[in-house]
């Protein structure tokens, strides 16, 4: 499968918008590795191989398990995740999807584990990968050359 155009080049302007989301989400209270697994479930969630890709590899690069990653798709029935992982799990799930409105009882769990900036700033990080996905798989983007910056040991 060939790329149908690379955004860095065909619209600068929205390549950078999105970093700033992505500069800001950097520096949240938000655990980086809770971050890309919310971001790499979305990315199943919505079929985009480059993102599931790319945060399969951040995920390793920073020492995730295995076993973790190639779980999290089963997440719900997998004892390997905390609380907190799994209120931002089902919050991811319902915010991506956005199929009917969003249950009290999802923003209840999710509300349980973060105060309201880390709801704000997960909800963001949400809609942020959804629209990465969107914007990767629109523009074809070609998965497995992505390599993290840092590696774990």
């Amino acid at each position: 499968m060939d790329a149908r155009f690379d955004y860095t080049q065909a619209s600068p302007g929205v390549y950078a918008a999105m970093l700033g989301l992505e500069r800001h989400l950097a520096t949240c209270a938000i655990e980086r590795p809770l971050l890309h697994l919310v971001k790499l479930r979305a990315s199943q969630m919505n079929g985009c191989a480059y993102c599931v890709d790319m945060h399969w590899k951040d995920l390793g690069a920073i020492g995730e398990s295995d076993e973790r990653r190639y779980m999290l798709s089963a997440w719900r029935e997998s004892p390997l995740y905390s609380s907190r992982e799994r209120a931002a799990l089902a919050w991811t799930e319902v915010v991506t999807t956005l199929a009917d409105a969003i249950p009290d009882a999802a923003y209840a769990a999710v509300r349980a584990e973060f105060d309201e900036t880390g709801v704000a700033d997960l909800t963001c990080a949400i809609v942020t990968i959804n629209a990465w996905n969107r914007l990767a798989i629109a523009a074809r983007a070609v998965p497995g050359l992505y390599q993290p910056e840092e590696r774990h040991a």
